[in-house]
């Protein structure tokens, strides 16, 4: 019979309070922590503030909690403009980047885990390493046999650039990704969301002469077709990007090609 409840060891438990008694705004931070170094149970701690003592999106909160509460709080920033992607965890339930989502629009208590499905290196920061070597099978970049003029760059038409504008936009938060179900059950050898939106990217880009061999590399039954249209990906892309429809582009594509 399948398990579908965690290891006892993986289960977390519950952890500190930190009150913050006469705060005017408060919000209440339920924070997964995980140290792999100690040998306990992932556990969570509960922080209390005062909204009025930072800034107003979830990322402004938890800098003040490492600054002032508890140091040993873990986690990625870096732009704090919704550009890197370096901040996405689940917030509430849902995949985004703290530095985008305002505590306002998440209530008065904010549960705030690592992005689902993948291995935590400590506290709210997980191991990419297996989504950036997806990204990088699809081989992300111009492919083009013939020479570049000796003068100009590649030219484009403007048309032919539109195509290309949206999924370009991707900034590798890996929100989509750790969304999906069938990554969650098929994460080495299914390609998953960004990935795939990648390869799609460079496959309509006019400039690129690899379309082929691109087209090759995903017909594959784990590769592409571990996509089942549940669209968690496309709800949760915080620059409102769209891989599913790329996935159901590249579907098409093959099969116009067999026909």
């Amino acid at each position: 019979m399948a398990e579908f409840r965690l290891p006892p060891n993986s289960r977390p438990v519950q952890g500190v309070t930190h009150r913050a008694p006469g705060a005017r705004e408060l919000r209440t931070f339920r924070i997964y922590r995980f140290n792999p170094d100690g040998g306990a149970n992932p556990r969570v701690d509960t922080f209390e503030i005062d909204a009025r003592s930072c800034g107003p999106m979830v990322l402004d909160a938890l800098i003040q909690i490492k600054a002032a509460i508890d140091s040993s709080l873990t986690f990625r920033r870096s732009c704090r403009e919704g550009i890197c992607g370096s901040c996405a965890m689940n917030i509430n339930g849902l995949n985004c980047l703290a530095c985008t989502t305002s505590m306002h629009d998440v209530g008065a208590e904010i549960r705030i885990y690592p992005l689902p499905h993948m291995p935590v290196v400590k506290d709210l920061v997980t191991d990419l390493t297996n989504f950036y070597a997806q990204y990088a099978s699809v081989k992300p970049w111009l492919q083009a046999r013939t020479p570049a003029p000796p003068d100009h760059e590649r030219l484009q038409s403007k048309e032919d650039q539109e195509k290309i504008d949206r999924p370009a936009a991707c900034i590798l938060c890996a929100c989509c990704s750790t969304a999906c179900p069938s990554y969650w059950w098929n994460s080495e050898r299914y390609l998953g969301p960004a990935a795939l939106l990648a390869a799609y990217r460079w496959i309509i880009d006019s400039r690129d002469e690899a379309t082929g061999e691109r087209l090759d590399e995903l017909e594959d039954p784990f590769r592409l077709y571990r996509c089942h249209t549940i669209m968690n990906c496309t709800d949760v892309c915080p620059k409102d990007l769209n891989p599913a429809r790329a996935i159901t582009e590249i579907k098409k594509m093959l099969v116009e090609r067999s026909g």
